[in-house]
């Protein structure tokens, strides 16, 4: 079976991995080197990497507009191509070549959370339970039908950084069961998605990390947790811009205006929030690093 696999960010390298352990992986596309570090020099995305590490070919479109690149895509011949956050939106005459499709493993429970962050979306709505799809894709977004999936409880505490790593493995596993049962000629059962339930998870930006203390504090530990660790939370905290790697909520009732430091201590910094309020664990001033709310107090001693 020959495979042709599209990634680009370090949440595709296991599903890479997987499926150069089930079929003949024939070439790897990746996005276009971009600058990255201080010295802005270009950066080989974590897929390209991993793949040059096999020995696998890597091609680098600009985008699929090209004929040329569609062409070149066709005369591999892939009977199948896998894609896990390629980064770019195939075109269907893409998407028509390999003779058994196009699969994309997707860190959602679909039609839950379509789109392009849905891992921190889960953890900012609050959800209690996410997973992976392998989907059969098609023209619209992520509204092709479910191959396979696989459930997993999100943690109170669990952040952004830590459910994307297990998602990445479980997307993995649920792509080497399909390409198993592929290789079996038990292709799995697609499942068309419902059309109850649909909601879209837009593309992170760094505006939204600023935390509005008017609102609720269980609302704003879920944001810290879904933002660390990018684009991390910030917020205005006695006069200073924070950035906050860690907090909980406190479900207590004050009658402070929302902002106003209601405790501080070993144990963190209550801020008083719209309901509730935030205990700071961990926070970073700026031009520092992240430390506890101890340590930060020792540099604030007005706010003990």
């Amino acid at each position: 079976m020959r495979i042709v696999f599209a990634g680009t960010p370090e949440f595709a390298v296991p599903s890479l991995r997987a499926a150069a352990t089930r079929a003949e992986l024939i070439a790897v596309y990746t996005q276009p080197d971009r600058p990255a570090g201080r010295g802005r020099g270009l950066a080989a995305s974590p897929v390209k990497q991993a793949a040059l590490e096999m020995g696998v070919e890597v091609r680098q479109p600009v985008n699929f507009r090209d004929p040329a690149d569609v062409e070149a895509l066709r005369a591999l011949q892939p009977d199948l191509m896998v894609v896990v956050a390629y980064g770019l939106i195939l075109p269907q005459a893409v998407l028509d070549i390999p003779a058994e499709g196009c699969w994309n493993v997707h860190a959602s429970l679909l039609p839950r959370w379509r789109g392009a962050a849905p891992i921190q979306r889960a953890i900012q709505a609050g959800d209690a339970e996410t997973g992976v799809c392998l989907m059969r894709m098609e023209k619209g977004l992520d509204t092709g039908p479910v191959l396979l999936e696989q459930r997993t409880a999100i943690a109170p505490d669990e952040t952004g950084g830590r459910l994307h790593d297990r998602l990445a493995e479980m997307g993995a596993w649920v792509l080497a069961d399909g390409l198993g049962l592929l290789r079996a000629g038990l292709s799995p059962s697609p499942r068309p998605q419902p059309a109850e339930g649909v909601t879209y998870a837009r593309k992170l930006d760094k505006a939204e990390a600023r935390l509005d203390w008017s609102r609720p504090a269980r609302e704003l530990a879920d944001t810290v947790r879904a933002f660390n660790p990018w684009p991390v939370a910030e917020a205005q905290l006695a006069g200073e811009r924070v950035r906050i790697h860690a907090a909980r909520a406190l479900d207590l009732d004050h009658a402070a205006e929302p902002g106003a430091v209601l405790a501080a201590g070993r144990d963190g910094i209550d801020i008083a929030c719209g309901h509730g309020a935030l205990r700071l664990q961990s926070l970073q001033r700026e031009g520092g690093r992240a430390v506890s709310a101890a340590d930060y107090l020792n540099g604030r001693p007005g706010l003990g």
